[in-house]
């Protein structure tokens, strides 16, 4: 559609009247005087008597009585909880597990490799019940296990605190300790624990464990653990210092449950320190490699 040049004068001339109007308001209005209005807010002084607010629907205003089909506060909707009492949240219940990290046979050694934990308790409070060691499947069966019951308790985000009581077979000492365990930068599963003899021993188990995952079933696991005492011991074969260091690497298929991940790896033990020397003497290795197969498993 075309606009004739009439029409813009028309349309021009519109605007005109238009802005001459609202100047002419702005300055009507700028000569009036605003002294004598009270604008400070006070408004105690009025009477509100007889205002009526009967009427009006307060309903979608914050407090006031409930609606009569809310939840009640304990969620029991009025209804009795029976026999099974109040209903507990996820967080606080009590459970319990059982995890065996490690039940595997090493072939070069002719002995059964194993390591279990079970728990009771919630997220913040756990009983723990663990023990770790070998058994030999020749001559003697000779069984050497340590083994300890204690109270767990989260420290921070990654790191957990253990405290106990344990009892070790290869020396028949009881002893009391005191550990802890958590993930390491880089996802390195780490835990350290001390154990103070009857005897006056002292004892320091450092271990390393990380997770390698090839794809959702198969995960290469390296791990390395450290022994060290405090004094001598040449009755049960222990040195001051740093004794024994292990290091294993598994290759495991975890099931599609992810319970049950049998694997297969290779082992290597070596003695560290002056105890190098005491094995000499008493004709024993110094160190030793196998192939190792097992599974571990958790429920």
């Amino acid at each position: 559609m075309k606009i004739s040049k009439k029409n813009l004068s028309f349309i021009g001339l519109s605007s005109l009247v238009l802005l001459t109007s609202s100047f002419a308001t702005a300055a009507d209005m700028s000569g009036m005087d605003h002294s004598g209005m009270d604008m400070s807010g006070d408004m105690s002084d009025m009477d509100h008597s007889g205002m009526d607010m009967s009427g009006m629907d307060m309903s979608g205003m914050q407090g006031g009585q409930p609606p009569a089909d809310a939840r009640s506060p304990d969620y029991s909707n009025g209804v009795s909880y029976g026999q099974y009492g109040k209903p507990m949240m996820m967080g606080s219940m009590p459970l319990w597990g059982v995890s065996v990290d490690d039940l595997g046979y090493q072939f070069d050694e002719d002995q059964i490799n194993f390591e279990s934990t079970g728990w009771y308790g919630t997220d913040s409070n756990r009983i723990r019940l663990r023990t770790e060691g070998s058994a030999q499947t020749k001559d003697d069966k000779e069984i050497d296990s340590l083994s300890s019951l204690a109270y767990w308790k989260p420290l921070s985000i990654f790191w957990n605190g253990e405290a106990g009581v344990a009892y070790d077979t290869e020396n028949d000492n009881a002893a009391v300790m005191a550990g802890i365990v958590g993930t390491a930068p880089y996802f390195i599963e780490t835990d350290a624990r001390a154990y103070l003899y009857t005897d006056g021993q002292l004892r320091l188990d450092l271990g390393a464990e990380y997770e390698w995952r090839l794809d959702q079933h198969w995960v290469v696991i390296p791990e390395v653990g450290l022994t060290a005492f405090s004094k001598d011991d040449h009755d049960n074969g222990i040195t001051k210092g740093f004794n024994e260091m292990e290091t294993e690497v598994r290759l495991t298929y975890e099931t599609f449950s992810r319970q049950l991940a049998p694997y297969v790896g290779v082992s290597y033990e070596t003695a560290l320190g002056k105890a190098r020397g005491q094995r000499r003497q008493e004709n024993e290795s110094v160190d030793s490699n196998s192939l190792t197969a097992g599974v571990k498993f958790w429920f």
